[in-house]
């Protein structure tokens, strides 16, 4: 098993960061996405497809703390920029995914505003196509306000999410006094995409006693209840999924439980963990504050296989009051579990450990189990990721970003996904005169295209009988590619970068641009410094 580079990678990732943070792409300077730490290389073994992230800073100083532009991103293995949606998802963005709506390939993520003293969020989502263009809002039905936690699109026509919505209710029988009286009813829709339309609702006050609640209200560490701002959050739904069989299956991580719902009338068809399990729970099972239950063998019979995160920590984000811990294991761990309908039991099935077992994150998390039958798990609150073969090995290990930027970086799910994308931005192109030695460096690069490649240099130059078009087909290399034109710069005229595709078509052609002369510093020392080089190509101009 491949271990950690826990004394060498984030020193060299250190390093880095503190000359690409601010920088990282001559053609696009504007852009300061997240810088990956991967400690434990793919070399192979990972399933193919991009990363999606929607890291976000965990401090409420922004301050020297990473990402610096917390945002949604598809990244490559290696950490590479794939798509910045820095911009395209406004306020707070979480829960970045692919799926399909309607025979199209779609992206979708929750924007809106994130609460994380209280941990939800009120906002929308939001569906993009395949050129990152909005092309459906959706808002929650009957005057309520959509929550971060889950969205997933069923059949290509309608999509689960939940609703975080507080009231007032008596609360003395579960510990409350006079002046508690708020708690959240924790709800989920499935709503029609096309036309908004609700095609059902469940609310957990009319299903679930508060009484099962993993953390009782005299305790105070999910609310004290006395404002609807501090409503005691008692179940708090993180997952929704629907079964073959037009059931809901459903995570609380505040009682510890994953519920089976009735698909007609909401009612409860079965409970595994907390305090009321149907089941009978084998060694190892037993989990806790869990995250992301899915169906991995939907049930036609009596057996059926889910997994599942298994946080195994609860870290109060409620302010003031009570034990703010729970602890149940010493490290959080993804599970598959094997239910036994008649038996009634609940087995281990397969575990999942965090790499030198020493991930703990106190909130968030994700388990995808990938097509090849690799798992890819998101370390929620930790900001990390880990991809492991179907044995159980760690094959890639990564910290969401590095050096100072790596502390406090969280996310909330992390997924591995194909995906083709087409730019809807126009080619972004740079050019600089350097004079030691002289030279003319041109950088190119295209937000969001997978499509593209080969990159087509065309420049005019300064020769005795005129001025010479020349051009250089040079293959994509990255997010951003770059041509070193070797020679005196004052004879480089206009350029401009078309994008070719593999199979020879031109995709778009830039705007004409003219170098500049190279001029930036290093912030600490005001020293003059080179660029930040991207892969590069050099070509003496009088071989062209």
């Amino acid at each position: 098993m491949l271990q950690f580079l826990s004394t060498i990678a984030p020193l060299i990732c250190c390093l880095a960061a503190a000359v690409v943070a601010d920088g990282t792409f001559r053609s696009r300077p504007d852009l300061s996405p997240p810088h990956l730490n991967v400690t434990i290389e793919c070399s192979g073994r990972c399933e193919s497809g991009f990363i999606f992230i929607a890291p976000y800073v965990g401090y409420a100083d922004l301050s020297d703390h990473g990402p610096l532009q917390s945002g949604a991103y598809i990244l490559t293995d290696s950490g590479d920029l794939v798509w910045s949606g820095f911009t395209y998802f406004s306020v707070w963005a979480a829960n970045l995914q692919a799926a399909r709506w309607k025979g199209q390939d779609v992206l979708f993520a929750f924007e809106g505003a994130h609460n994380g003293l209280h941990g939800h969020g009120h906002g929308h989502h939001t569906i993009l196509d395949q050129h990152y263009q909005t092309i459906r809002e959706l808002r929650a039905g009957n005057h309520f306000l959509s929550d971060k936690h889950e969205f997933i699109i069923l059949d290509e026509k309608s999509a689960l999410f939940q609703i975080y919505h507080p009231m007032q209710i008596d609360l003395t029988p579960y510990g409350g006094n006079i002046d508690q009286s708020w708690i959240v009813d924790a709800r989920f829709q499935e709503m029609d995409i096309e036309s908004g339309a609700v095609l059902f609702e469940w609310r957990s006050l009319d299903h679930i006693c508060p009484d099962e609640s993993a953390l009782p209200l005299p305790l105070g560490q999910a609310g004290f209840a006395n404002n609807s701002s501090m409503a005691w959050d008692y179940f708090h739904i993180n997952s929704i999924t629907k079964g073959d069989d037009g059931h809901y299956l459903l995570s609380a991580r505040h009682a510890s439980t994953i519920y089976k719902i009735n698909g007609t009338d909401g009612t409860v068809i079965w409970r595994l963990g907390g305090k009321r399990s149907d089941f009978v729970l084998g060694p190892n099972v037993t989990f806790g504050f869990q995250h992301h239950a899915r169906y991995v063998k939907d049930g036609t019979g009596s057996l059926e296989v889910i997994s599942l995160f298994d946080n195994s920590v609860y870290g109060s984000e409620a302010g003031g009051g009570g034990d703010k811990e729970v602890h149940l294991y010493p490290f959080s761990r993804g599970k598959y579990i094997r239910l036994n309908y008649e038996s009634k039991t609940a087995t281990l099935e397969h575990v999942l450990h965090p790499p030198n077992n020493s991930i703990l994150p106190f909130s968030q998390g994700s388990l995808q189990t990938l097509p090849n039958t690799n798992v890819l798990i998101g370390w929620g609150s930790e900001g990390q990721i880990t991809e492991y073969s179907p044995d159980g090995e760690p094959v890639f290990h990564a910290f969401l970003d590095c050096g100072f930027l790596q502390d406090k970086v969280q996310n909330y799910r992390t997924f591995r996904y194909n995906w083709t994308g087409f730019s809807s931005e126009t080619i972004a192109v740079f050019a600089e005169k350097v004079d030691h030695p002289p030279a003319t460096n041109i950088y190119v690069s295209w937000n969001g295209d997978t499509e593209t490649a080969v990159w087509r240099f065309v420049w005019f130059e300064e020769a005795a009988t005129g001025l010479i078009k020349k051009m250089k087909d040079i293959k994509r290399i990255g997010f951003e590619t770059k041509l070193r034109l070797s020679g005196p710069p004052a004879a480089i005229g206009a350029i401009h970068v078309e994008a070719i595709n593999s199979d020879g078509q031109v995709l778009m052609v830039s705007e004409d641009v003219q170098a500049v002369p190279a001029y930036w510093r290093n912030a600490a020392s005001s020293e003059v410094m080179q660029s930040n080089e991207s892969p590069e190509v050099t070509m003496n101009i009088d071989e062209l």
